[in-house]
């Protein structure tokens, strides 16, 4: 179909929060982007966001042992387990609350995830005999006195210890074994990060919040755990057979004779008879030691927290990361430290290292960074971060190779379609980048922002060549190139005001005057023939000029409510202005006649914040469509606002075509069409009450009054859609 389109790829953000790790070759890192997962190739440069989505945001992950299952958790429980063979989600599950930490078991058999103080092992699918059991559950473990934060195998899958906020660490079996029920390991005086097993032994390692590192050694090897497994399923084959044949004439010396058979079969010498029939001996802990790790960097900031841990069985290194964006690398078991390095001012969440052991995955959850550093080059590998706060626009070149965001946090990032990296960042705006458009000869882009500048910058040499000001200080709001790429326009949003520049010359040709409101948007015509320029403002009129004369006369055409966008049609006979109250409407931009309408304030539906007091009605009263473009034959008019639908009309019928919807993520706000009455009380909606809650590193979320737009408290975590 001509508008069946779909899901590529997602870009302008690599990392948000929850779990990284590396597939099992050691070559892609998955990551959770919001309620998407990306797979970024390392060897191939190349990342590729999967086509499904969750209701809400992704927090733990992790990859069966045969690289083929990816088991996804988002933060309201409900689980996926997804195959990367074809990419589908196979089956759900749903805990019912938050999980912090799933892993799947070294034999593939088994995988367990922790919620609260409950520890849930269930089996996993295996390809290998063909069945598929889907989250069956096999054992439930609530001993744990607090919230348990992680979590690790043994490698002969048969222990599982989980660490907790009780500052414990717990041994849990899977069978019922002889030497061992549950077993509790004390020491830490803060809260479990991260809990290890050794290679091919029992002993553990373990990692509090406050940098200490406490070596436990075990008295048994995992062989001793096997053979006690013998005897366990010894004894229930011999229940199982004598409960099938209690209903009719129990034959003893059939049991007898299958004992015996049984017995032959796993009596190899003489020393396992002797544990077969003496006591096993119960597996103990010692502890070797207790290391304390930053303890400089605490002495210079108190508040700073050991905020993740990863370990490396075969090369035994030990990986931890602080609430500073401070990581070091040491040698275990002697605790040598063998490099230290900062890559950013902020908490490092997640931690993973690639099976062969030379890469290491760091992701920062405020900044949405993504780092992969190879720590014997000690060189970065990839290294990729998204905008910091939320992005405000974006320009798609004309051969659709590139496209370039800017954001709240100041940066115009320049991102590959084809790999979906971003290849370069210009960081000169010192505010709010509000506009970017592209040349016509594809050669350079220009960016306007709420720090008086207009900049230009060149895609061959990445370097800003110009830089344009005003003879006073003005936000501009909007800018736009003619056809020849020689003539530059923005308008102002305090001073309501156009200024037009020469781009070769970098000089100011002309001052625009006429509006009595700030000015939305600016654009020229895209025909080499004109250069006729239309804005549009808040003072509910468009104005058309001529860009070469210096006459300030211009065509004023009045609109039904304040303009929002304007659009010229590919041939420039054409032009769609978008309103406030949420309609499009087509002027000629010769004589100045209006050739058509489109309603579309109901097609942009009508999402409801948790915060809102209104109803539905009274919020559809406020869509409009913020951007609109032609499309390529300009037949069609694609429009989006603030909402989650993108809107596609005919601008011949003014007919709605197809309505796509952008997102179903629910852990932004407006998405749903109603508020959850879980939250309407008596003492009246509870999503109004502030909430507080304590970060790593001691600090606290305050939400701030009325401030939507670049607030770093809690509404950076749950943004509305706009």
């Amino acid at each position: 179909m001509k508008f069946h389109y779909k899901f590529q790829n997602l870009l302008g953000t690599v990392y948000r929060r929850g779990d990284i790790l590396f597939t099992g070759d050691g070559n892609c890192v998955i990551s959770p982007v919001g309620n998407k997962i990306t797979v970024y190739n390392l060897k191939q440069n190349k990342s590729n966001t999967l086509s499904f989505e969750s209701y809400y945001n992704y927090t733990a992950i992790d990859v069966s042992p045969n690289g083929s299952t990816l088991l996804a958790v988002n933060e309201k429980g409900e689980a996926q387990m997804i195959s990367l063979l074809t990419c589908t989600v196979i089956h759900k599950y749903k805990f019912k609350q938050q999980v912090n930490a799933v892993k799947f078991s070294p034999d593939g058999k088994y995988f367990a995830a922790c919620c609260d103080d409950i520890v849930f092992i269930m089996t996993a699918p295996c390809i290998f005999t063909g069945e598929f059991r889907s989250f069956v559950m096999k054992r439930v473990f609530k001993k744990a006195r607090d919230e348990v934060t992680c979590l690790d195998w043994s490698p002969c899958s048969k222990l599982l210890a989980v660490g907790s906020k009780d500052t414990t660490t717990k041994i849990y079996t899977i069978d019922y074994l002889d030497n061992l029920s549950m077993y509790s390991l004390s020491g830490h005086t803060d809260k479990i990060v991260g809990v290890f097993f050794e290679k091919k032994s029992l002993d553990l390692i373990t990692v509090s919040r406050n940098g200490q590192v406490c070596l436990w050694e075990a008295n048994i090897d995992m062989d001793d755990l096997v053979v006690s497994d013998v005897q366990i399923s010894h004894r229930k084959k011999r229940k199982m057979v004598k409960d099938e044949e209690s209903e009719d004439e129990v034959d003893e010396k059939a049991v007898i004779e299958k004992d015996k058979e049984y017995e032959s079969d796993n009596e190899p010498d003489a020393t396992e008879k002797e544990i077969k029939t003496e006591d096993v001996q119960r597996l103990l802990y010692k502890k070797l030691g207790r290391h304390y790790i930053g303890d400089e960097i605490r002495k210079a900031h108190h508040k700073v927290k050991l905020t993740a841990a990863q370990y490396h069985r075969d090369t035994k290194m030990l990986v931890t990361g602080f609430s500073t964006g401070i990581f070091f690398l040491h040698e275990m078991p002697d605790v040598n430290l063998i490099h230290t390095l900062s890559i950013s001012e902020h908490r490092i969440s997640s931690i993973a290292i690639s099976s062969p052991g030379d890469w290491i995955a760091f992701g920062c959850p405020n900044i949405g960074q993504l780092l992969v550093w190879e720590w014997q080059s000690e060189q970065y590998v990839m290294k990729q971060q998204g905008h910091s706060l939320d992005m405000t626009c974006l320009a798609y070149s004309l051969d659709g190779l590139y496209i370039v965001t800017g954001g709240y946090d100041g940066k115009v990032k320049v991102w590959n379609t084809s790999n979906g990296f971003c290849f370069v960042t210009f960081s000169e705006h010192k505010s709010t980048v509000t506009s970017i458009t592209f040349s016509a000869n594809k050669k350079f882009f220009v960016s306007a922002s709420l720090d008086g500048t207009v900049r230009c910058y060149d895609l061959t040499r990445y370097r800003n060549f110009r830089t344009l000001t005003s003879p006073s200080l003005v936000q501009f709001s909007c800018v736009a190139l003619d056809s020849s790429s020689e003539l530059c326009a923005a308008g102002g949003q305090d001073v309501f005001e156009i200024f037009l520049w020469s781009i070769k010359f970098g000089k100011l040709l002309d001052v625009l005057g006429g509006h009595e409101a700030p000015v939305s948007c600016v654009t020229f015509s895209p025909t080499l023939a004109s250069s006729r320029l239309v804005s549009a403002s808040w003072d509910k009129t468009i104005r058309i000029w001529n860009a070469i004369e210096s006459s300030a006369d211009c065509e004023t055409i009045q609109l039904t409510s304040d303009g929002l966008q304007v659009a010229f049609r590919p041939d420039g006979e054409e032009i769609a202005v978008s309103t406030l109250d949420g309609n499009i409407t087509l002027f000629n931009p010769t004589t100045g006649d209006q050739t058509g309408s489109i309603e579309g304030r109901n097609d942009l539906g009508s999402g409801r914040a948790e915060t809102d007091l209104i109803t539905p009605d009274k919020m559809l009263k406020t869509k409009a469509f913020t951007t609109i473009c032609y499309s390529a034959d300009g037949s069609c008019i694609l429009g989006g606002g603030n909402s989650k639908h993108v809107c596609l009309y005919s601008a011949k019928e003014s007919i709605l075509i197809k309505k796509f919807v952008i997102t179903q993520n629910r852990s932004l706000d407006a998405v749903n069409d109603f508020i959850n009455r879980r939250l309407m009380t008596e003492f009246g909606n509870m999503a109004l009450v502030e909430e507080r809650g304590d970060l790593e590193g001691g600090d606290v979320n305050v939400r701030l009054p009325g401030v939507k737009e670049g607030d770093m408290a809690d509404r950076r975590v749950k943004p509305e859609v706009i």
